[in-house]
């Protein structure tokens, strides 16, 4: 495991100015994350409400468990927002990879990945239209800062233009509904979101149709289409297009009836999309990730709120802070997906 700078938990159940705590840990200070290593943890009380260390629920900064998990205290899994780990094979929620990996990504991008852990802190016991409505908005602000400008700026995406961005037909009271750009991987453009909402919204109007839906050529689905990222004009605008055409939301509506196969590349808005549905199909050799925050943003599709109630807080966060992709066989395992086929 490459080195990585863990904090002293023993400064936190020590008498002293929470105040103080709170703030010296922000990424504003530091521009790193929190590193909490089990061990350590474990030779200290649980912070008691009141006591420095109960700051560590709502500092600004993310929090990472990091060492053994088998020895890890409750409380750390608790104020932790990644449990990252070099055992192989560990238990949820924790994720076997290097932590410096997360550590450096932090770093890298200090206040998006604030607003990331920020969002998935409360996502999960939020209502799903709410909890949507919260990643707009924290997406729409982090399309005005530095870091995304500056990513914007040294990024060249040409548009390729679709005639029919989604194929639909229908037997019986099947509707197949399949995105089609496979020149550019199936990556989300306005037409294609705005093609897919109204597929979906067919579902919704008939409460007897069910939905397949899938991608034309290598990949089910790469993500937005890096041409069109920012191109919205101002943040305001990106909050009222998620409200109203949202492909996420659509899919949740009627997630019951909703079975989404993917294959290939599933790249944010890919998977961030898929899990909103009631059965997601993966052929086995599919990798999907989260790579938003090397842009300066969060997942903007639904990302926040979809995966944390497959596979929980802490592995969206290690999947969105870390940028690393997962195999097939790990997202059935972790429920990410519910099938290989």
């Amino acid at each position: 495991m490459s080195h990585v700078d863990r904090f002293d938990v023993s400064s936190l159940v020590t008498p002293g100015a929470v105040a103080a705590v709170r703030e010296s840990l922000s990424v504003l200070h530091t521009g790193s994350p929190v590193i909490i290593d089990a061990a350590d943890a474990a030779a200290v009380a649980a912070p008691a409400a009141g006591s420095p260390g109960s700051v560590l629920r709502e500092v600004a900064a993310p929090v990472l468990a990091v060492g053994d998990p088998f020895v890890a205290p409750p409380w750390l899994v608790d104020v932790a927002d990644a449990c990252v780990t070099t055992h192989p094979d560990p238990p949820s929620p924790w994720v076997s990879s290097d932590p410096s990996a997360c550590a450096d990504a932090v770093k890298a991008q200090p206040l998006a990945a604030l607003a990331l852990v920020r969002l998935l802190r409360a996502t999960p016991a939020l209502e799903v239209s709410v909890a949507i409505a919260a990643e707009a908005a924290t997406y729409a602000a982090l399309l005005g800062s530095a870091a995304f400008t500056t990513w914007r700026a040294a990024t060249d995406a040409e548009h390729h233009v679709a005639d029919e961005p989604v194929l639909l037909s229908r037997s019986g009271d099947v509707l197949c509904v399949e995105l089609n750009r496979p020149g550019v991987h199936n990556a989300v453009d306005t037409a294609l979101r705005d093609a897919l909402v109204e597929a979906l919204g067919l579902a919704e109007s008939d409460p007897a149709l069910r939905v397949e839906l899938s991608g034309r050529g290598a990949s089910f689905c790469a993500g937005g289409d890096l041409s069109e990222f920012g191109q919205v004009g101002d943040p305001a605008t990106s909050v009222a297009v998620r409200a109203t055409r949202h492909p996420g939301a659509s899919a949740h509506r009627i997630a019951p009836r909703l079975t989404v196969r993917i294959h290939g590349a599933c790249i944010g808005a890919g998977i961030e999309l898929a899990a909103f549905a009631g059965h997601v199909i993966a052929d086995p050799g599919t990798t999907m990730r989260l790579p938003e925050l090397s842009m300066g943003l969060v997942p903007g599709a639904g990302g926040t709120v979809s995966l944390p109630r497959r596979i929980g807080r802490h592995r969206t966060a290690w999947l969105a802070l870390s940028g690393e992709p997962v195999d097939a066989r790990t997202a059935l395992r972790w429920g990410l997906v519910d099938a290989l086929g």
